[in-house]
Parts: C-alpha cells; sequence; structure tokens
C-alpha cells in the first residue's frame, strides 16, 4: 500500500514539475511575443512593410487605386447631359433671356431674396413653439382665474 502511495506521489511531483516548466515556457514565449523593440531589431524589413502596409489601409490605398482604375477605363461612365433642370424651369430659363451673366445675376437675386424669407420664416418658428407649449397653462390660468373671480365670496 505505502508503494502505491509512493508512486502516486512521485507521479503527482513529477507532472508538478512538468507543469512548472510548461508555464515558465509559456511567460517566456508571452514576453516575446509582446516584446516588439526586439522584433523590429531582428527583422527591420518586416515591420517596415507591416508599418507601410497599416498606413496603406487607413489612407485608404485599395480604394484609391479603384477609382484610378475604374477612371482608366474607357468607356464606363456616359456623358453628362446638357440639361438635368425639369422641363418647367428650363422655360423659365429661357424666358431670361440667353445672357448667362444677366439670367446667373437675376437667379442670384432671386435665391438670395428667398433665403431672406425662408430667415424670417425660421426665426419666427421658436416663439410658434413656445406659444403653443404654453397655452395649455394660459388656458389653465385663465379658467382657473374666472373660477376666482366668478365664486361666490363666502367660497373664496
Amino acid at each position: 500500500m505505502a508503494a502505491e502511495q509512493d508512486a502516486a506521489r512521485d507521479r503527482v511531483l513529477a507532472a508538478r514539475t512538468a507543469f512548472d516548466a510548461e508555464l515558465t515556457g509559456l511567460g517566456a514565449s508571452a514576453r516575446e511575443a509582446v516584446d516588439i523593440p526586439a522584433k523590429v531589431r531582428r527583422s527591420p524589413a518586416k515591420a517596415v512593410a507591416v508599418v507601410g502596409g497599416i498606413a496603406f489601409l487607413l489612407m485608404r490605398g485599395p480604394q484609391r487605386i479603384l477609382r484610378g482604375l475604374r477612371s482608366g477605363l474607357p468607356g464606363r461612365r456616359a456623358p453628362m447631359p446638357k440639361r438635368m433642370l425639369p422641363p418647367e424651369i428650363e422655360k423659365t430659363l429661357d424666358k431670361l433671356g440667353s445672357d448667362g451673366d444677366k439670367v446667373r445675376g437675376t437667379l442670384e437675386r432671386d435665391f438670395a431674396a428667398y433665403v431672406n424669407q425662408r430667415q424670417k420664416d425660421r426665426r419666427a418658428v421658436p416663439t410658434v413653439l413656445l406659444l403653443a407649449a404654453l397655452r395649455p397653462a394660459l388656458s389653465y390660468g385663465a379658467r382657473r382665474a374666472m373660477e376666482i373671480i366668478t365664486a361666490p365670496s363666502d367660497a373664496r
């Protein structure tokens, strides 16, 4: 019986020693994996290649290359149409005349007037929202005041 216990104890001690050696090796490999400066010293070309590849991806290099290839292929894109506006707007523009500078000036003035009007309308929005939010409170206050004023004197 004692021999079996001694043998079991020896196996446990051997397993413990093997585990300790394995743990030491694992710790060393973890330290080596994290030691980036040593890796760079061992193989600087690989380090430069990794940094260059990361920079290429971060600067959207693949998208730029594909865009360049697409623009270089002949016959890929159709030319832009001469007129893209709806027919009603084209008719209105034709009525303004054929002088491009005059038409541009007219459009700019009309657009500036439109922007000014929209700005005035936008300034009124907070007031409308405030009144919409306060209307129930004002209505309740007015109703309550009328109840107090019209109530008999002994009910006050």
